[in-house]
């Protein structure tokens, strides 16, 4: 009997260490993903605040085309003072420099321009006539010079002959690049005086609300 009575407390130790060690092993596992799961998160966050970061530094986007006048341009009579004829008014963007050389006038800002010529002339020009004549002179001149129209349209002075085409700006001092340009041509006459204006921005740019600003307000005066 007393052999007996002491093995009970032998099993008794090995029961206990048995199920400490299998809590102490759980314990262990338990921290183990602890430590594991918040690690994938903040991985993940750092490279959601990347993505982030780069669509901050992405360049912004520009509200105009280049060449596109702004819907809030102001225009301003221009009324010829010297020149071989002054007997009109035509309405041009405010505020754009302005250069001058005998009859012809000029108006620029960036990449747009606006061309008064005044010129004696016989006869009033015709579709015919700017084909024959200017388009030739035209072609010799401008870069590239291609796709030109001639028509017949109407303006609040009344019947007037549009040519339009394309050609290659002068190439820009600075950058040294060069812009594809749309032009209006508008021919107007009045006994003897024949006023050419032309407009001309780079072809991409939307400014016909414009255009038609300036080229309706021209007149005799």
């Amino acid at each position: 009997m007393a052999a007996s009575t002491r093995t009970y407390p032998v099993v008794g130790l090995a029961l206990v260490a048995a199920v400490t060690a299998g809590c102490s092993g759980t314990g262990s596992g338990s921290a183990s993903g602890s430590t594991a799961s918040p690690a994938a998160p903040t991985a993940g966050s750092s490279s959601g605040g990347g993505g982030g970061g780069g669509q901050n530094n992405a360049a912004p986007t520009e509200s105009n085309p280049p060449g596109d006048i702004p819907d809030n341009q102001a225009f301003v009579a221009y009324r010829p003072s010297g020149g071989s004829f002054t007997g009109f008014t035509v309405k041009v963007p405010e505020g754009w420099a302005r250069t001058g050389q005998g009859g012809t006038t000029v108006f620029t800002d960036k990449l747009n321009t606006v061309k008064i010529t005044a010129v004696s002339a016989a006869t009033a020009p015709t579709t015919g006539s700017v084909t024959s004549k200017v388009i030739p002179q035209l072609r010799s001149q401008v870069p590239k010079f291609a796709a030109p129209k001639v028509s017949e349209v109407t303006r609040h002075s009344g019947r007037v002959v549009l040519l339009t085409y394309q050609g290659d700006s002068a190439k820009d001092p600075v950058t040294g690049k060069v812009v594809r340009d749309v032009f209006e041509r508008y021919a107007f006459y009045r006994a003897g005086h024949e006023v050419d204006l032309t407009l001309s921005g780079p072809v991409k740019a939307d400014n016909v609300d414009p255009w038609r600003i300036v080229s309706d307000s021209f007149a005799w005066r």
